[in-house]
């Protein structure tokens, strides 16, 4: 079979400007400043021919040389400022998509980031976005100066001498060709660099995360060498990139010097038949260079940003993927709380669990039981998307993955899932907007009205009981829901740390909550359950009868 083709990369990613803010403003200063450095590189060769001239004529020099030496301070200072510039601008640009890929994940989920390698995922969001540093901060300042930059000198060489200009209008293309050319080998190369990198970092964690049991079985000795291997693979990736570099400058430089020779004899020889003056072919000799360096230097950095560019493409795919999943259709908006909702679940098989058919509408509380290991809280982690499956989950008659399990579906598992904080800080988690009413109204529902919601709690919820605890979490879920945000509960045994008193003061909440409007899915082994249950889902290792 072929191998699949490599999409092209443009010079400048489009998505760059989608997901770092900061690269906008950064571009437009940067193409100011250029054009300010042309500028100056054109007032520098006039001056510097100006001088030469009046020297030879005997002329006085002092207000030539203070123009002079004010276009060369001129230069030196926005070439600083551009650094500077520069670096602050990669290190934002860096910060923001570093805090979209790590938000990208967290909104991806477990169901996402379970079929990815975790490594490669840390090495993205870690040395990836590392190597846009020289990419942004260097390789687009040039890229940006290239383009503003060489077109003006080339339109002052033509106004001064139009044979000087042509000359370098025909020969300047052989430059960018040149780079095409070598770049796709050196995109070709820097790619296989960064995946046997990849490669590297999977292999590397994966060996220690199972050192104990390979040790146990002897194994050790096989893993260290198969990392020895790779990071071999690696070595000789990283220096066949270095090699195609040292090429790249070596055919670059050549091209330049060459056209400027072609230049500069052609100035020569003119200058010896009397057909160009001194002063017109000194200006041309020293813009010459000047014209020919921009591109020359785009070449070089781009080598330098190479694993920048290589690892774009791996950065901008998590980041499309997080944008995909959390764009909501035309028609997905916010459910309202007195709405009709419907959630379907047709064939929805968890691993090797039996497939699960299921049909509820808001109102309802649908008990789901079973033998432990039936698949009770997977099929609950299947909707949150924690965990992957089979089949169609549909939520008011639309595919549930179109949009976040967030925006219509509150959860409280097992682990109450507690952290350091108040009580009403757990309670209103992921909404900082969260009255204060609604906090004490959730606490009083899972019966915990007399419970200080300021209360501070330690490290997972320590300074609670366990029938505490749960009853938190189940009041987060009913807050949500209270809220409007959730008009789907998931609830896993959420009785299970309580006593019979307290286990029916739930039940009844869920009751009032459900014949408000809600959609339960209660997952319990107490027989009390079925007492506030409209229906009833058996699951078993061979079958699912609702």
């Amino acid at each position: 079979m072929a191998p699949e083709a490599e999409p092209r990369q443009p010079p400048v990613d489009p998505r760059l400007w989608r997901y770092a803010a900061a690269s906008r403003s950064f571009f437009l200063v940067i193409a100011l400043l250029s054009l300010a450095q042309t500028a100056a590189i054109v007032g520098f060769a006039f001056f510097t021919t100006r001088a030469i001239v009046d020297a030879i004529a005997g002329d006085d020099l002092t207000g030539t040389l203070a123009a002079l030496t004010g276009v060369v301070v001129a230069r030196a200072l926005l070439s600083l400022v551009r650094e500077r510039v520069a670096a602050r601008a990669s290190a934002r640009v860096e910060s923001q998509l570093r805090g979209a890929v790590l938000d990208g994940i967290a909104r991806l989920g477990p169901g996402w980031t379970a079929t990815r390698s975790t490594s490669h995922l840390a090495l993205v969001a870690g040395r990836g976005l590392d190597a846009l540093e020289p990419y942004v901060g260097r390789y687009l300042p040039q890229l940006v100066q290239t383009v503003i930059a060489t077109p003006l000198l080339i339109a002052a060489m033509w106004q001064a001498d139009a044979i000087s200009g042509l000359t370098v209008l025909l020969t300047l293309p052989l430059i960018p060709i040149f780079m095409i050319l070598i770049g796709l080998a050196t995109r070709s190369v820097q790619r296989r660099q960064w995946e046997t990198l990849s490669r590297l970092a999977t292999r590397f964690s994966e060996t220690v995360q199972g050192l104990s049991t390979l040790t146990v079985f002897g194994r050790q000795r096989r893993a260290a060498d198969a990392i020895e291997r790779v990071t071999d693979d690696y070595r000789r990736e990283t220096m066949t990139v270095l090699r195609v570099s040292f090429l790249s400058g070596f055919a670059l430089e050549f091209l330049a010097s060459i056209s400027v020779a072609i230049v500069a004899v052609a100035v020569g020889f003119r200058l010896i038949d009397g057909s160009l003056t001194l002063s017109v072919g000194l200006f041309v000799l020293l813009l010459a260079p000047e014209a020919f360096l921009p591109i020359r230097q785009v070449g070089v950095q781009f080598h330098a940003s190479s694993e920048g560019v290589a690892a774009t493409r791996d950065v901008f795919a998590v980041l499309d993927a997080a944008a995909a999943a959390s764009a909501p259709p035309a028609q997905a908006a916010a459910p309202a709380q007195g709405a009709d909702h419907r959630l379907r679940l047709e064939g929805v098989r968890v691993r090797d669990l039996p497939p699960v058919d299921l049909e509820a509408r808001s109102g309802e509380i649908v008990l789901v039981e079973g033998p432990s290991g039936a698949g009770k809280s997977s099929l609950l982690q299947a909707l949150l998307g924690f965990a992957s499956a089979t089949g169609r989950i549909e939520f008011d008659g639309a595919d549930a993955a179109s949009r976040p399990p967030s925006t219509w579906l509150a959860w409280a598992g097992q682990r109450p899932g507690l952290a350091s904080g108040t009580i009403a800080a757990n309670i209103s988690l992921g909404d900082d907007d969260m009255p204060a009413e609604t906090i004490q109204q959730a606490l009083a529902l899972v019966g915990l009205a007399d419970v200080d919601p300021y209360r501070m709690l330690g490290v997972q919820g320590a300074g609670l009981s366990g029938g505490q605890a749960q009853r938190v979490a189940v009041a987060r879920a009913l807050a949500r829901h209270l809220r409007g945000h959730a008009p789907v509960l998931a609830l896993d045994e959420p009785s299970a740390a309580l006593d019979a008193a307290a286990e029916q003061h739930l039940w009844q909440s869920l009751r009032t909550v459900a014949d408000a409007g809600a959609l339960i899915l209660l997952v319990s082994h107490r027989e009390s359950a079925r007492t506030i249950a409209d229906r009833v889902v058996r699951l078993n290792s061979a079958e699912v009868t609702a």
